[in-house]
């Protein structure tokens, strides 16, 4: 059937290049028509039906001089035979069984012959008793024997092939007479002469009236064609935006900006919010949603305030820390418990890859300067080297140490020189 169609379709297109003859152009006509079914070849269940008669009806319409559209309605009564592995209940009495299809009949001589031999191809849809529906592919061919005013006689066979599960393949031959489809006849309405002016570019406005007599134009322009302006390709009767250069997408329109941020609406990913540029568009991200767009921001990723450029306030954590940070008299030693404390900055300083910190150590005003300024060195150092155990990046920390130079309370009294005897933290952005 593949061969066949394709076969059709080949010379279809070789007909189509010819010129057609439009009186030769079959016109639309019924036909009455008798057939036969044959399931002789696959029906292989007992007392079902072999052969059955059909009557029916068919339609052709000419499309060129050696295509024609054929449409086919079969009406028969007959036990259908299906396949056994459907599991389809055996018919025990006749049914209606129905059948319409579509087909492309293509001739091989034109209708002005006496006998015209044509092969056919369709589509088509039976019901057993409208019920269970069948579809099938007719392939066949036939002979046209010419008739008169018109009509023809069609010897036809073709071979159903199956396309649903449910068909059955067999065969149809049938005989039939075609009848034209004639509408009324119009009669012609006799109009006085008309004195025709001449019209060189044949759009509808006299040389003697149009602007433009060498080129089509329209009444309204007086022969002219329709302007445009701006020479965007959109004339004038259909450009919204006359005398701006715009789009045919837009109706003669540049491409919109509805957020006026310069960026068009086809290019803006943001096109209700004014942004820029570089951000395709949209306004400055804030992927932390802290207030702070991301350039400003210098922790980014972490919500923060304004005062810490966006990063997190972790000073008062630190003070807090630091508040434990207290150094007997000439000593360096923190213990363990006090050391532990420092896990809170630890933790913050992993929640917050931006923030660095300045440790400070800090002496009483007792002894001297020279040693005092070692010792608080090595009392900054401490902490440094707790928070660097802990896997604290040193490029994040600084040590240093300022002796007695900043007292956080008067050196005396015991308890002013306690507190001096310290180390602090100091967050930076």
């Amino acid at each position: 059937m593949k061969k066949i169609v394709l076969s059709i379709t080949m010379i279809a297109l070789a007909t189509f290049v010819i010129a057609q003859d439009a009186s030769l152009i079959k016109k639309p006509a019924i036909a009455f028509k008798i057939s036969v079914l044959d399931f002789k070849k696959t029906n292989q269940t007992e007392g079902l039906t072999k052969t059955a008669p059909s009557l029916g009806l068919q339609y052709f319409q000419g499309i060129t001089n050696h295509f024609d559209f054929m449409s086919n309605l079969d009406f028969a009564s007959l036990k259908y035979p299906y396949y056994t592995s459907l599991n389809v209940p055996k018919s025990t009495e006749n049914k209606l069984y129905s059948a319409f299809d579509i087909n492309l009949n293509y001739k091989f001589l034109t209708d002005e012959h006496s006998v015209v031999p044509y092969i056919t191809a369709g589509i088509g849809v039976s019901s057993d008793n409208f019920n269970l529906y069948h579809s099938y592919a007719p392939v066949g061919g036939g002979l046209q024997f010419k008739a008169n005013n018109g009509s023809f006689f069609n010897l036809i066979a073709t071979y159903r092939a199956e396309v649903s599960e449910l068909t059955k393949t067999h065969f149809n031959y049938g005989i039939s007479y075609s009848i034209p489809l004639k509408g009324k006849e119009k009669k012609a309405i006799m109009l006085p002469p008309v004195t025709v002016q001449a019209d060189g570019d044949n759009d509808g406005v006299i040389d003697s009236e149009d602007l433009c007599p060498n080129q089509s134009g329209t009444v309204k322009y007086r022969g002219c064609p329709i302007p445009d302006t701006d020479n965007d390709g959109v004339n004038d009767d259909n450009d919204k935006c006359p005398n701006v250069s715009g789009t045919i997408k837009y109706n003669g329109c540049p491409i919109p900006d509805a957020d006026k941020d310069g960026i068009n609406d086809e290019q803006d990913k943001c096109p209700t919010v004014a942004g820029l540029s570089r951000y395709n568009g949209c306004p400055i991200p804030d992927t932390d949603h802290d207030g702070i767009n991301d350039e400003e921001d210098k922790c980014p990723a972490v919500a923060g305030i304004a005062a810490n450029g966006g990063c997190a306030d972790v000073q008062p954590i630190l003070n807090q820390a630091a508040a434990d940070l207290k150094f007997e008299t000439g000593r360096t030693y923190l213990s363990k418990k006090v050391l532990a404390g420092l896990d809170v900055v630890i933790a913050i300083l992993n929640e917050n890859s931006n923030v660095v910190i300045d440790i400070s150590g800090h002496t009483d005003n007792t002894g001297a300067e020279r040693i005092n300024k070692k010792l608080s060195h090595q009392r900054a150092g401490v902490v440094y080297d707790y928070l660097v155990k802990k896997g604290i990046d040193k490029k994040r920390l600084t040590k240093e140490g300022f002796a007695a130079t900043r007292p956080i309370a008067e050196n005396t009294t015991k308890s002013g020189r306690a507190k001096n005897r310290r180390v602090d933290m100091t967050a930076k952005y």
